[in-house]
């Protein structure tokens, strides 16, 4: 009988335990661990780090007095890890997401109208514009708090904020990551209070798993106010409050926050402010000439390549972005191209470099290599099993080009008569040395880069010349691209005894096969015919057009591309 109390004492405790725990899981609290949030390896930036600690004590021991909400929850919110830089860009697209809008991100981003070239994330006023845009009530979001009254003032702005809790509206607070005097500024979610621990409960976009984090309050109202001035702090709260929401969608080609996030990892790789960048989609142009030079070089040059070439062939964009380096003489090709990236280029003209994801040119030879690399990311993209003939006879086409009655054409180049007038396909056609269509159209990538390289460039651009020239080769390309109508090589006439092998040929095909037969055996036809083209090239390049005849050549050279 002695031990009765006890046994009686024990079983009231665990009513009261048990109690406790329904009473929590009425509330809607998380798991009652607190996982206090821990600062990554590169913290989020989105304004000049705070340069002091926390609210007072007298603060804190005030706030430890006042009488406890109850708890709360808003429940069911998806969490989306940032991007970098994009904190306050997460926080909207996971509430966005428990509204039922399928958007992300980068959607939110788009909607501030924050220039890409900035390189960064949104600030609060940017990120305050797209929350607006997307059609959120947020509120009055800059707090002054003076220091004299600070206690009373955080008090009431977060009575305001758990009201809105209370109301089922979420907010987005930008506070100091944590604790460390250096610490960067950093937007989260908050979502609920748990009145048992005095915890605030967030998602945290900087981390994985970061779904319903826990602070405790005194510390949030420590990390709180940003103290930009000795007299006076500011805190920041952005409500989430619906009003008229915008539909949004997920993106299909590369939008603003792409550019922004590409310009993150290139601006450390830019040597100086003497480089001008310019994005121009689906590229990056960065270039050593003036601004001016550098923009009429985006606009007139690449913008009017990449619009002619996706009317004539490509339906599909690059899949990532892709830079476009303008050195603008050979000194400082060199120079950059090693400081950069680490190269030693083996061309005086250009390259393409898929390690890099970059095309980087000595601009001062003229723009046909930079027009001839354009065309090959557009192929990968857009014809992925595309043969190197036809990949590489389209770029060295519009290496010499202009535009006729709204298209882009390929000219007649060096690549017909030699280099200094000797050495080209009509002394290769003179001398025996160029191979049938059949073997042409018939060679792997290997064979086509590594054996007789230049007959082979030569060929297949004049092939491809040809074939503009007669009108059938934006319908060859297109149908050639269907692999139901591709066969594994071009014979040089029509044949019946292989329809098994290359199935129904079409009309387009067909034609070609026909016209191949014409221009087989040693090319005369094409010796006859090419001098009689509407730009004949004399050789070595003159002063004159650059292609697309838009624009005067800087040098003799700038009718040269070469691979």
């Amino acid at each position: 009988m002695r031990y009765r109390p006890v046994v009686l004492a024990t079983a009231a405790l665990v009513i009261v335990v048990v109690a406790a725990a329904l009473r929590n899981a009425a509330v809607g609290t998380p798991d009652a661990k607190t996982t206090e949030p821990s600062a990554p390896a590169s913290g989020p930036s989105n304004a000049p780090a705070a340069t002091a600690s926390g609210v007072s004590a007298s603060a804190v021991a005030k706030d430890a007095a006042t009488p406890p909400h109850a708890g709360v929850l808003i429940q069911r919110v998806p969490h989306i890890r940032q991007k970098p830089d994009f904190c306050g860009e997460a926080c909207a697209a996971m509430y966005l997401r428990k509204l039922g809008q399928p958007v992300d991100q980068d959607y939110v981003f788009d909607q501030s109208g924050l220039d890409p070239l900035k390189a960064r994330g949104c600030y609060t006023p940017e990120l305050a514009t797209a929350l607006r845009n997307i059609g959120f009530r947020v509120g009055p979001v800059w707090h002054k708090i003076p220091v004299a009254g600070a206690d009373d003032a955080l008090d009431a702005l977060w009575q305001s904020l758990y009201a809105d809790l209370v109301a089922g509206v979420p907010s987005i607070v930008c506070t100091r990551y944590d604790e460390r005097p250096n610490t960067t500024e950093h937007f989260r979610l908050i979502l609920g209070y748990d009145a048992r621990s005095d915890e605030i409960v967030y998602h945290e976009p900087a981390e994985p798993q970061g779904a319903y984090r826990r602070m405790k309050r005194a510390t949030f109202l420590s990390l709180w106010p940003l103290k930009y001035e000795p007299s006076q702090w500011t805190a920041i709260v952005m409500r989430l409050e619906p009003d008229r929401l915008e539909q949004g969608a997920a993106a299909s080609t590369f939008t603003r926050a792409d550019f922004a996030q590409h310009m993150m990892q290139l601006r450390p790789k830019i040597p100086g402010p003497a480089f001008t960048v310019v994005i121009q989609p689906p590229f990056v142009v960065i270039g050593g000439e003036s601004p001016a030079v550098v923009e009429d070089r985006a606009e007139g040059t690449i913008k009017w390549a990449v619009d002619k070439l996706k009317q004539a062939f490509f339906d599909t964009d690059p899949a990532e972005i892709i830079d476009i380096w303008l050195f603008k003489d050979d000194e400082s090709y060199r120079k950059h191209t090693w400081q950069v990236f680490g190269d030693r280029p083996t061309t005086p003209f250009g390259y393409f470099s898929s390690t890099h994801r970059a095309l980087v040119m000595n601009i001062h030879t003229g723009g046909g290599t930079l027009v001839h690399e354009i065309v090959h990311p557009f192929v990968a993209a857009d014809f992925p099993q595309c043969p190197a003939w036809l990949n590489e006879g389209l770029g060295s086409l519009y290496e010499q080009c202009h535009e006729a009655g709204g298209r882009i054409e390929g000219l007649t180049n060096w690549r017909l008569v030699g280099w200094r007038r000797e050495g080209g396909l009509q002394d290769d056609i003179r001398a025996g040395r160029v191979p049938s269509f059949k073997t042409l159209c018939s060679t792997s990538d290997h064979q086509f880069y590594h054996e007789d390289r230049g007959t082979n460039y030569a060929q297949a651009r004049y092939l491809c010349y040809y074939l503009e020239q007669h009108g059938l080769l934006r319908k060859f390309y297109r149908t050639f691209r269907q692999p139901r109508h591709r066969p594994h090589g071009l014979p040089d006439a029509p044949s019946r005894a292989r329809p098994q092998r290359h199935g129904r040929v079409p009309a387009g095909v067909g034609r070609l096969r026909a016209e191949a037969e014409v221009l087989s055996g040693r090319w005369t036809r094409l010796q006859r015919w090419a001098p009689r083209a509407s730009r004949p090239c004399t050789g070595r390049p003159s002063v004159g057009d650059v292609c697309g005849v838009r624009r005067p050549a800087h040098n003799a050279w700038a009718r040269a591309g070469m691979t």
